[in-house]
């Protein structure tokens, strides 16, 4: 299969230019080699010296081109992968999207799978639809890390779970990883009665079997929508659960400190806010590496605005602002306000849980709040300052929630000015303090 990516841009002065490529053109080769996907692409275009080949008109043309080593050849695809996206092959007990309401725009439904995606953006893939040849590429390009969803390492579970009987072969397929001295991050979805337990246990003793290569392992609960029928019937975790959870993680980390130097495996922030538990320290994060699953990012944040305040004199301005929340992290919110309070004494916040609606009352989490939930909680609300609402909540650099609803309407709806803040602290402190906020005595 001959594979042409047409050029959709190519960018003034750069090397792609100078050497006479236009938009329209369609890409063929690099070097000689056949152009698949993203991969190829950027593998030979490190290269100072290259023949790009294309069709211009429906002829085929050559053109050689010298560069920096670092430097970019300067052409533009519609698709960043060069391909057409992977989907998944799965139909999990617990996945996410199978449990989203009707009448969302197309691209929310859409299931990737895609290895690709893994290295260049930090997915989580489950490889149940990656081919031997497949393998051998992610191995020859050395593309690391791979996030892998393992969820459990018992492979007659791992079909159930995954609905997939070509899902048991997870072991064997990261060792072929691990051979090729490839990185990895694991993650674990929690589903109560399926793999936690006894199961949780022996997915995560086996997976030692990879360190050092497997870096880290997160394990999440489940996230159930009210959107459900015709699903399998499954629950979420109460609180003596996910502190018998927490238990189960902490032996291991004791056990993989001992023998790994690492604690390797560990818990979401949600367990220890469900089980009414204090959140482990920030040394035990070991550097965060799996904040991008929730694993440390209240930590995190409290450590920064504990720091931030640190810095800070204060002042006696009269201040006020006003946070929506998930109904989760509102405690949390409460306590770090309570914080800023002592530096800023005159600092008035309100702190407001918003309930989903929207996706169901089981979701408390703020990245999964929509427009509509908050408009309608809050229509009746006394909005002091500005109102603050969690940068997770958007859609990646756009001002965009999940119900396409976005910040100007909230703000229209609400009458009220909207500041999107952070994760970080500073981020944080400022949005309460910050000279915009004052209120006249």
């Amino acid at each position: 299969m001959n594979h042409e990516h047409t050029i959709v841009d190519v960018l003034d002065g750069s090397p792609a230019w100078k050497a006479g490529l236009r938009k329209g053109d369609r890409l063929v080769s690099l070097n000689g080699r056949e152009i698949i996907d993203v991969l190829d692409f950027r593998f030979e275009e490190e290269e100072t010296r290259l023949t790009i080949g294309f069709v211009r008109d429906g002829e085929n043309h050559e053109v050689t081109v010298k560069k920096g080593e670092y430097d970019e050849l300067g052409l533009v695809f519609a698709e960043s992968l060069m391909d057409d996206y992977r989907s998944c092959r799965n139909d999990c007990v617990f996945c996410f999207i199978s449990q989203m309401p009707p009448g969302m725009r197309e691209t929310l439904y859409f299931k990737d799978d895609d290895t690709r995606l893994s290295f260049l953006q930090g997915n989580y893939v489950t490889l149940t639809n990656v081919s031997d040849e497949e393998l051998e590429r992610i191995c020859f390009y050395k593309l690391s890390p791979m996030n892998i969803s393992v969820h459990t390492t018992n492979p007659e579970l791992r079909c159930r779970m995954l609905h997939n009987r070509f899902a048991g072969s997870i072991i064997e397929k990261m060792r072929r990883l691990k051979q090729a001295d490839i990185t990895m991050n694991g993650q674990i979805v929690l589903v109560p009665e399926y793999n936690d337990g006894e199961e949780l246990e022996r997915t995560i003793h086996d997976l030692t079997e990879f360190l050092p290569n497997l870096q880290s392992l997160s394990v999440v609960p489940v996230g159930l929508t009210k959107y459900r029928d015709n699903l399998p019937k499954i629950r979420t975790f109460d609180a003596e659960e996910a502190r018998e959870v927490i238990g189960i993680i902490g032996k291991w980390q004791q056990i993989c400190l001992q023998y790994f130097g690492t604690r390797f495996v560990y818990a979401s922030d949600e367990w220890f806010l469900t089980a009414g538990m204090p959140l482990p320290s920030e040394e035990e994060y070991e550097g965060y590496p799996q904040i991008e699953n929730g694993v440390g990012m209240i930590r995190s944040l409290t450590q920064e605005v504990e720091d931030e305040l640190s810095y800070r004199e204060g002042d006696d301005r009269v201040h006020e602002a006003t946070i929506a929340t998930g109904t989760l992290a509102a405690p949390v919110i409460k306590d770090l306000c309570e914080q800023v309070r002592k530096v800023y004494p005159n600092l008035t916040v309100e702190v407001f849980p918003i309930i989903n609606h929207f996706f169901g009352e089981t979701i408390t989490v703020s990245g999964l709040l929509t427009g509509k939930d908050i408009i309608e909680q809050m229509k009746d609300c006394e909005i002091r300052g500005n109102l603050i609402l969690p940068e997770n909540l958007l859609r990646s650099g756009e001002n965009v929630l999940l119900d396409d609803l976005t910040v100007s309407d909230i703000e229209n709806a609400l009458q009220t000015r909207v500041r999107i803040v952070k994760s970080e602290g500073y981020d944080f402190v400022e949005s309460l303090v910050e000279e915009g906020n004052e209120s006249e005595l």
